[in-house]
């Protein structure tokens, strides 16, 4: 979130605070399964416990865990099943993103359903615009929902003209609560990524359509953080394409949150199409929401108290509660390989800094801290004992887990599990190491700062 737009932010979110009393996130106490098997679901409904055995000992025969048990535990904190049939490909920062998302929309035949919290006119923004409205001319139907704080500086006329295209666009909980036609709460943001292209692709993750994202970092580069313009280094993102039948709950999550919202009845096309099995991988799709219950939390808290291995976490703003913490060092204490790769470079000084806060507990319990330094993060993912990974918009603070709505996957998948490894130790290579003992020498204007985020963290 850039200064200015944050600026904008905080005085809207003034006006609410004295509506709004202080939510609390759920204990997490994860009993043993009463299940055999996971449920998983596919095309043709839910396999018999012993098809779902069978698939899951071929599907995860490398696991270095028990992604079967992990699996029952997650399913029975949320509720959610898995989804069978699966293609997933990891998308690495903007441009690569961008291209990826681009070559489906111009590839569409029926609809294009995108959802983002901030949509720039600049030169992605416009690039992406142009292509959403020939597509819309083409016959193709376009609906659009875009979240009113993400996008309080685009101007009006920018939404204009892709409606007068005949492109729907509806502005998610507009910050006037005059304009509002579904619930209005000026707290409740929407922070979701999310375009499904003719129901049957989907993009999700942490990237917003934005010039933004239009430099990438150094990740894969090849290139040493001390050799590089720093007035040319990007952001650090991730994004994953998604085909099979997981699109349609990701599908779902929009056109329920549209209606949510009012936003009219959506005009005619084939959002559900049917979707034969694309891959092999299992998925999980969670959409969190300010009514519901803290479902991406919940999962994110059993894997770290279950991990056997290791955790390997990447979060562009980080400000966990206690719970988490605990969870954190309970794995470092039990010998779990806990690495943490943090902004060093950011966005968001005061987020930064309330993250820090916690910084000396993590250290003395062993977790291993380690700060970017070549590139803005904005990346959200995890994996964790190298099978089961998250990719999303969900941050790792209470605004994530409680306030916005967010949309994260989970993939229960070795293969996949070392490409995120992959990418992981490759952030690693432009990090550097806070160790506990630098970090007690730390200036007490810092220390200050992070006193004095840390009692504002619940609202940032």
């Amino acid at each position: 979130m850039s200064f200015p737009r944050l600026q904008s932010w905080l005085a809207a979110l003034c006006l609410g605070l004295v509506l709004v009393s202080c939510k609390t996130l759920p204990d997490v106490d994860p009993a043993a399964p009463a299940k055999a098997t996971p449920t998983v679901a596919t095309t043709k409904g839910t396999l018999a416990p012993k098809q779902v055995s069978a698939l899951v000992s071929k599907r995860w025969a490398n696991a270095t865990t028990d992604l079967k048990s992990l699996a029952l535990l997650e399913e029975q904190a949320t509720g959610v099943p898995l989804i069978a049939g699966n293609r997933v490909t990891l998308l690495f920062d903007g441009p690569a993103t961008m291209r990826e998302m681009m070559a489906s929309a111009r590839a569409a035949t029926s609809s294009i359903n995108l959802e983002t919290y901030i949509f720039d006119q600049d030169q992605v923004g416009n690039e992406f615009a142009d292509v959403l409205i020939e597509k819309q001319r083409q016959g193709v139907q376009v609906n659009i929902m875009v979240d009113a704080v993400g996008a309080i500086a685009t101007p009006a006329a920018f939404f204009d003209r892709m409606r007068a295209a005949g492109i729907r666009v509806l502005i998610f909980n507009p910050v006037n609560p005059a304009k509002a036609k579904g619930n209005w709460d000026i707290n409740n943001r929407n922070h979701r990524k999310l375009m499904v292209v003719d129901g049957r692709i989907a993009f999700t993750g942490g990237i917003n359509i934005s010039s933004t994202y239009a430099n990438s970092s150094l990740f894969r580069s090849h290139q040493r953080a001390d050799k590089v313009d720093g007035s040319k280094v990007g952001w650090r993102d991730t994004h994953v394409k998604i085909e099979g039948p997981a699109v349609a709950p990701l599908q779902w999550s929009f056109v329920n949150l549209w209606v949510q919202q009012e936003g009219g009845e959506l005009p005619k096309a084939d959002y559900f199409p049917a979707l034969p099995p694309a891959g092999d991988k299992l998925i999980r799709v969670l959409a969190g929401n300010p009514e519901g219950d803290s479902d991406i939390y919940k999962a994110l808290v059993v894997a770290i108290s279950e991990a056997k291995k290791s955790i390997h976490i990447t979060s562009a703003y980080f400000v966990p509660d206690q719970q988490i913490v605990d969870a954190l060092a309970g794995a470092a204490g039990r010998g779990v390989d806990v690495k943490l790769v943090l902004p060093g470079v950011s966005d968001h000084s005061m987020i930064r800094y309330a993250g820090q806060a916690f910084y000396d507990q993590l250290l003395k319990a062993g977790v291993k801290i380690f700060e970017l330094q070549v590139a803005v993060l904005h990346a959200k993912t995890a994996v964790i004992d190298g099978g089961w990974s998250t990719i999303g918009s969900a941050n790792i603070d209470r605004r994530s887990f409680l306030h916005n709505y967010e949309l994260n996957v989970v993939v229960m998948d070795p293969a996949f599990g070392r490409d995120m490894e992959s990418a992981f130790n490759e952030d690693l290579r432009d990090s550097k190491e806070v160790t506990l003992e630098k970090w007690k020498h730390r200036p007490w204007t810092d220390r200050i700062r992070e006193w004095a985020a840390r009692l504002g963290e619940y609202w940032i």
